[in-house]
């Protein structure tokens, strides 16, 4: 027994002398009996209680496993918050006003009490088996995906058939006989960690992104609190599945349903630790609540449809989308950088009535996640959302991408305790921290960067681990996870603890992870600082990165693990080619610097022509003086692999002694203008080059450069297309009204000091290879196969292959990835054959370039 800790005896007093203080918002009855004769309680709470059952609904399960208290607790100090605080609080006003809570405190009651006062490990129910044992696993005794076994001593014995056990038929004649719920949250202890509802396939389904969305929310919630942050894990391949969870036959009748995993113990430290969990999970179930409404099934805004991507650049990404004309509909965009993001007012960034959107001033090369949403101006009432969109932007005119996975030879952990470390390399999953049986662990993750170039500059780089497991983490708020950059010369051999732990670390990267910022489901990023990019690129030695994951090395005294898990990818229970460890770079390379001479110079004035001369300023009638520059670009490298990356023009002023206020601008005009001064006065001007000067500056500096802005960049780039002229000329200006017989003369003749064009430019492709063809879809050995024949192009590297059930994929991002590599065909392994979907193949350079891609439709038989 725990003291604090509340009977369920105490918990219906509670609920029985709230009934009666609030009797207009609060109900309690028994739904059934269980083995024990206990009852198994209910509670409503509505702003009415008498038309509750006509809203929609949230409904909370808590303590289905005996030993997992924290369902019970949370509860009791909902239920009260909620009745309390309801005359004050607006908001919480309108929630009940428009839909109810239904709340099973305890949907065990037998365990639950065995689990206090006798054995606390105790999981099942109290029944007596046929056997003579006791208990049937309740949250594995539900109808979808029951698995009937015998083992009658497991702690998952899910019982003789479905819905054997009274607790959970009084659970489904409940909500059966309730169509108004249309949230469910089942909650449990441990793992910080949100489980949306599956269909037992591996697929994304309509409403994932409303199920990820909801608990992202709920956990920014829980993060506002105590920064703790929660995951999110539907289940990936080749994961089994549990069968004959309650979560799943809610969501097998509609429900958006989740379970909660509360903390880092099933029966915590309750003021230290559950009182927090209490204080933090409230708010979070008041988002649920506030959204209740929004998924009525007879009466919800309809959701948005034929979400898709229309143009992606490197700083900008168009989206439209399709819905009927509606004048009190608008609609919600959110960004996010990461995927399992929330959608709040932190990330709206877009309210609209208009069919498309155009998100600007976007970073290049990043990942971003979009949600969509329409809302009823008039009701306030919102859609579902519409799955996901997924884009990556382009990277800019002078940088190249890579993503370089983690080698399975030589990525594994190594534990202080075990002998067997080699076997732990390309295996399974990456244990760090410190446990009593392994002792310390750190991993050792090695990366082939073979195709990055030498002379390459790593802009930003960042090292993603997909956390697969952090119940092993039980203590609160303890230790780190750092990322540090192995000196490779003092390494020794990586799959032997000792040369493990005494390697030389160069540089630890990104941010520390902290124990409260582990989560299961969601990736974790190390972004690195442009000094550790700098660390990174100098550690390379034979084409291999080697990075060390630690953590935690002590225990606290009573405490046996600190451990948390991450995927490999590789193995029999990795989960496959998306989740191994990955370092993704941003890089450019050392330009060639080009320095072109005029092909031409001349000065202009109203009066004459002067060839190789250059001045500008006013005559002595004060009409302006001007000089142009012509250039050809026929020496610098072919257009289609060229991409000019920066330029400035040069020009060096003899001695003045001007003091009156004349500024100069250099202007990229047209190569075709006519020699005369009329056609110079009516000149067409592209771009202002850099910023102009003032003759005061030309005293103190001879040396002047006109940097060339973006535009002038793009213009530049076009004008190598067909390796024409370019032509600038020096216009004269002053804020005075007359200025007669002034000007400044600027060098000719010295090699040094003459004009230039200063282009500096990289080798890089602007456009993607052919498409693939030959394209063929077919059922082979109960798999979907995808075969092509890829082009013959030397610049071709590969063929990415997307999968999406929901659209066709017009991003090399929207959706999940099948392959990447030179083979001319693939197989989706998890895919089920009985559900439609999309497949577009994409070819790609070494930039990399995507093709437009190849769609595919495959449609069950």
């Amino acid at each position: 027994m725990k003291r604090l800790y509340r009977s369920y005896k105490d918990s219906t007093n509670i609920f029985f002398d709230l009934q009666k203080k609030y009797p207009n918002n609060l109900k309690i009855e028994s739904i059934g009996q269980t083995w024990e004769k206990r009852d198994i309680y209910l509670i409503t709470i509505s702003k009415n209680i008498q038309t509750a059952h006509i809203k929609p609904a949230l409904f909370y399960t808590g303590t289905i496993h005996a030993r997992e208290w924290i369902g019970h607790e949370l509860a009791i100090e909902f239920v009260t918050y909620i009745l309390k605080n309801l005359e004050t609080d607006p908001m919480l006003q309108i929630y009940l006003n428009e839909s109810t809570v239904y709340i099973v405190p305890c949907a065990n009651p037998d365990g639950f009490e065995y689990s206090r006062n006798h054995f606390s490990f105790w999981r099942k129910n109290r029944r007596q088996n046929a056997d003579g044992t006791y208990g049937v696993d309740l949250n594995r005794n539900f109808s979808i995906g029951f698995n009937k076994t015998t083992t009658t001593t497991s702690n998952v014995y899910g019982g003789c058939e479905a819905f054997s056990e009274p607790e959970t038929k009084a659970l489904r004649d409940f909500v059966l006989a309730h169509p108004n719920i249309t949230i469910a949250l089942d909650y449990h202890s441990q793992g910080n960690v949100f489980f949306p509802a599956h269909d037992f396939r591996h697929e994304d389904t309509f409403d994932t992104t409303d199920m990820n969305t909801l608990c992202a929310n709920m956990a920014e919630e829980i993060r506002k609190i105590s920064a703790r942050e929660y995951g999110i894990h539907q289940g990936k391949p080749p994961a089994k599945l549990i069968g004959g969870s309650g979560r799943e036959f809610y969501y097998s009748l509609g429900i958006i349903a989740t379970v909660v995993e509360v903390g880092t113990r099933n029966i915590s430290d309750y003021m230290q630790d559950l009182s927090e969990n209490i204080k933090e999970h409230i708010p979070a179930l008041i988002y649920a609540l506030k959204e209740t409404d929004n998924y009525a099934k007879d009466r919800f805004v309809k959701r948005v449809e034929e979400f898709n991507i229309t143009h992606i650049g490197s700083n900008h990404v168009t989206l439209k989308w399709e819905y009927e004309v509606n004048e009190n509909i608008y609609f919600e965009i959110f960004r996010s950088t990461k995927d399992k993001q929330y959608c709040n007012s932190s990330n709206l960034i877009a309210k609209t009535k208009s069919l498309e959107f155009n998100d600007i001033n976007l970073t290049s090369n990043k990942n971003y996640y979009y949600n969509i949403r329409a809302v009823n101006k008039k009701t306030n009432q919102k859609s579902p959302f519409c799955p996901q969109i997924k884009v990556r932007t382009l990277v800019e005119y002078d940088e190249f991408s890579r993503t370089y996975y983690a080698n399975a030879k030589g990525t594994g952990y190594v534990a202080e305790n075990l002998n067997n470390n080699p076997k732990h390399f390309g295996v399974n999953s990456l244990f760090v921290g410190v446990d009593d049986d392994k002792g310390i662990s750190y991993a050792i993750i090695s990366i082939n960067v073979k195709s990055l170039p030498l002379n390459a500059i790593i802009k930003s780089a960042s090292l993603n681990l997909y956390p697969i497991n952090r119940v092993s983490t039980t203590i609160e708020k303890y230790g780190e996870w750092n990322v540090g950059i192995v000196n490779q010369d003092t390494m020794g051999d990586i799959t032997n603890f000792e040369d493990v732990e005494n390697l030389q670390i160069l540089q630890y990267i990104g941010q520390a992870t902290q124990s409260f910022q582990l989560t299961q489901g969601i990736w974790r990023s190390w972004e690195l600082s442009g000094l550790e990019c700098i660390t990174l690129k100098n550690s390379i030695r034979k084409d291999t990165i080697v990075l060390r994951v630690e953590g935690p090395k002590e225990l606290k005294i009573g405490r046996t693990k600190q451990m948390m898990q991450w995927d490999i990818g590789y193995g029999k229970f990795g989960f496959g080619l998306n989740y191994r460890p990955r370092l993704e770079l941003t890089f450019t390379v050392e330009p060639t610097i080009t320095t072109l001479y005029p092909k031409e110079i001349f000065t202009l004035s109203k009066a004459e022509i002067k060839k190789d001369e250059i001045s500008a300023g006013f005559d002595e009638k004060g009409n302006k003086i001007y000089s142009i520059f012509e250039f050809n670009l026929s020496s610098l490298p072919p257009y289609n692999d060229t991409m000019i990356t920066k330029a400035y023009f040069e020009l060096n002023s003899t001695k003045i002694y001007l003091k009156d206020d004349i500024r100069f601008h250099l202007e990229f005009i047209d190569e075709h203008l006519e020699k005369n001064y009329e056609s110079v006065i009516n000149r067409e001007v592209i771009q202002n080059i850099g910023y102009d000067v003032s003759a005061n500056e030309l005293k103190n500096n001879q040396t002047q450069y006109f940097i060339f802005d973006s535009f002038s960049e793009i213009v530049l780039n076009e004008k190598l297309k067909n390796k024409s002229d370019v032509a600038f000329i020096l216009k004269p200006t002053s804020a005075l009204k007359s200025l007669k017989n002034k000007k400044v003369s600027w060098e000719t003749k010295s090699a040094n000091l003459e004009p230039k064009l200063i282009i500096e430019h990289i080798v890089k492709r602007r456009f993607p290879v052919e498409k693939v063809s030959n394209v063929s879809l077919i059922i082979e050995n109960n798999k979907i196969k995808l075969s092509w024949t890829n082009p013959k192009n030397e610049d071709f590297v590969g063929v990415k292959v997307i999968k999406n059930p929901f659209r066709k994929p017009l991003s090399s991002h929207d959706g999940q990835k099948l392959y990447a590599g030179v083979d001319e065909y693939t197989f989706d392994d998890f895919g089920a054959i009985d559900i439609s979907k999309y497949y577009a193949i994409f070819t790609y350079d070494n930039v990399p370039n995507y093709s437009e891609p190849i769609i595919l439709e495959y449609l069950p038989k």
